[in-house]
């Protein structure tokens, strides 16, 4: 348990004690830092509950905690405010509990529950845009503190492999090819194992197969007759879209793997196609499905609406499966699977989509009652203007050049710090690429996922400031001095000798409850926060307290293990954001 959880055990218990709530005796840090360390205002909402005097009751609670050892101080402020400060032998001794442990405090939680993030989203044959930097971020950062907690947890890409794009593009291939043997409906193979067509091609295809389709009525029905032809199971339209799924996963990955974004599961829509037809009729027989005009719905409104939820669709009146159908099969098939949370990081645009799709799972009886499906929206990355980004052609700017031009600027940087300038070249292309990277996510994440942005290259990637990296320069220059020291004993925290080291040291015991509240709030946010605010606070200790030329061999060694403690919890908390550091600049 961390020190903070410590206490509010200790409060609860004498809440408890005189008749109230335990939940009342929840302790924080403190508002005000020169007054004290920590504080507990649960008197307050306490007294409204019991109908006495804050005061009093603030003071019984006082009385009854007041004899701990691990309490310096105790005084009641204000309507019933409760001040504390720890002794320094408990806080040392929580720093030093953090110090043993590879988890730095954080506890398991009590049931290990199986989470899914669903995040990515990308589009079979359209390149990475911007607009999947948000999702890919967030979401990994979400995935690895869940991880780092002791949840089960998975990141799902879910492509957007199947539906009516895909249609379009076969379309417009068997336009330009119509000799193909894929377009021959007496051929059934072999077909080749090369694709027909690049990446590159299929980017082209994309945007004409989709306009051809609302200029040329023929040409849509005909997109439309090979989209149920494809899902029908006709050998040619699987073999083409094999294809365009293999080489479109091959780029993906190839740029996921530049930002530094992993995922575990590379499913999507196509891969519950088999299980729509039969999931919906264990719908219909719940008496959840309806016809209406030709189509099978889902009524999903409830009378305390505030707005207007329209009926989901699963089955259009000419027999084609929507998005939401798809959504649906997919908890299906994890609810089988036997997940306990599913994260959807999606836009928050997205939001009602999301509300009908929920809704139908459980009205369905296809979301059991235990299982979370949560939505966790996020803003749009901005331009100067304000606005959406988009290139001068109006077009959404591409992710890897996006990468590319923060790497690039990042190694400008450098150059202007001199700052690797010395290291082999391999090694120095490598940190600019992790201060890139760093810059890229860390601009992102030190805002709330539901808040815009605006996507400013230069100040990303400077040195100085809340940046990605300021605070990949903050650890390397804290693994400096320990490499300056490495030949003498380090440890353990055993004195504070004032404000800066018990700052510092009050800072780490917090950690475990940012990830707790990082996870809570699915705001990765916090725990960038954290990381900015623990590197100002060390700089502060350093500049005051002089490791290096300390001649109290005991003090050196207690300052060299919190600067060490310090190093592994921003580098800890860094990497759970997907932040590499590295050992040098």
């Amino acid at each position: 348990m961390s020190l903070l959880s410590d206490l509010s055990t200790l409060f609860s218990e004498a809440f408890s004690g005189v008749g109230l709530d335990p939940a009342l005796g929840e302790v924080v840090p403190s508002q005000r830092p020169e007054l004290a360390q920590f504080q507990c205002n649960g008197a307050m909402a306490g007294a409204k509950q019991a109908g006495r005097n804050p005061r009093d009751i603030a003071a019984e609670v006082v009385a009854t905690v007041g004899g701990d050892p691990r309490i310096a101080s105790l005084d009641i402020a204000g309507p019933g405010f409760i001040n504390i400060t720890v002794t320094d032998a408990a806080l040392t001794e929580a720093v030093e509990s953090m110090r043993s442990d590879d988890r730095l405090g954080v506890a398991p939680p009590a049931e290990k529950r199986k989470v899914i993030v669903d995040h990515g989203g990308p589009n079979v044959a359209k390149s990475l845009h911007v607009g999947h930097l948000r999702p890919a971020i967030i979401g990994q950062a979400l995935k690895r503190i869940m991880a780092f907690a002791g949840y089960d947890a998975l990141g799902d890409v879910h492509l957007g492999d199947w539906g009516t794009p895909m249609g379009q593009l076969i379309a417009e291939l068997e336009r330009r090819n119509p000799d193909w043997n894929y377009f021959d409906a007496a051929y059934e193979g072999p077909y080749a194992s090369d694709s027909p067509v690049t990446v590159d091609e299929l980017e082209e295809l994309y945007p004409t197969a989709s306009q051809r389709a609302k200029d040329d009525p023929d040409f849509a029905d005909a997109a439309r007759r090979a989209t149920f032809e494809l899902q029908d199971g006709r050998p040619g339209y699987r073999a083409l879209w094999g294809h365009f799924r293999r080489v479109s996963v091959e780029s993906m990955r190839a740029i996921y793997d530049e930002l530094g974004v992993t995922f575990e599961l590379w499913l999507g829509e196509a891969s519950v196609h088999e299980r729509i037809a039969p999931m919906i009729e264990r719908m219909r027989a719940t008496g959840a499905v309806t016809e209406s005009q030709g189509a099978l719905i889902v009524e999903v409104s409830h009378p305390d609406d505030k707005t207007e939820i329209p009926p989901l669709m699963l089955v259009k009146s000419d027999g084609a499966y929507t998005y939401g159908t798809t959504d649906v099969a997919t908890i299906d098939e994890r609810a089988e699977a036997g997940t306990d949370e599913v994260i959807y990081v999606v836009d928050q645009r997205q939001s009602l989509h999301f509300e009908q799709v929920f809704r139908a799972a459980r009205r369905g009886g296809v979301a059991p009652a235990g299982m979370l499906l949560e939505h966790t929206g996020f803003g749009t990355v901005n331009g100067a203007d304000g606005k959406p980004m988009r290139t001068r052609d109006g077009n959404l700017p591409r992710l890897h050049d996006l990468v590319g031009d923060v790497v690039r600027r990042a190694g400008e940087r450098m150059d202007e710090r001199d700052l690797a300038r010395d290291h082999p070249v391999d090694e120095r292309a490598r940190i600019a690429w992790m201060v890139g990277v760093a810059a890229l996510k860390f601009g992102d994440l030190s805002n709330h996922r539901a808040s815009n942005y605006v996507f400013d290259l230069d100040r990303f990637t400077s040195f100085e400031g809340k940046t990605g990296p300021y605070l990949l320069y903050a650890s390397v220059r804290i693994g400096s001095i320990l490499r300056r020291t490495e030949q003498e004993q380090i440890g353990p925290v055993s004195r504070l000798t004032g404000q800066p080291d018990r700052a510092l040291a009050l800072l780490l015991t917090r950690f475990p409850e940012v990830v707790d509240r990082t996870i809570a709030l699915r705001a990765p946010n916090h725990l960038a926060e954290y990381c900015y605010e623990l590197s100002q606070v060390f700089n502060r200790f350093y500049e005051e307290c002089h490791i290096l030329s300390e001649p109290d061999p005991e003090l050196r060694a207690s300052w060299l293990a919190v600067a060490e403690l310090t190093r592994q919890t921003l580098v800890t908390g860094l990497d759970l954001l997907g932040i590499d550091v590295p050992d040098r600049m």
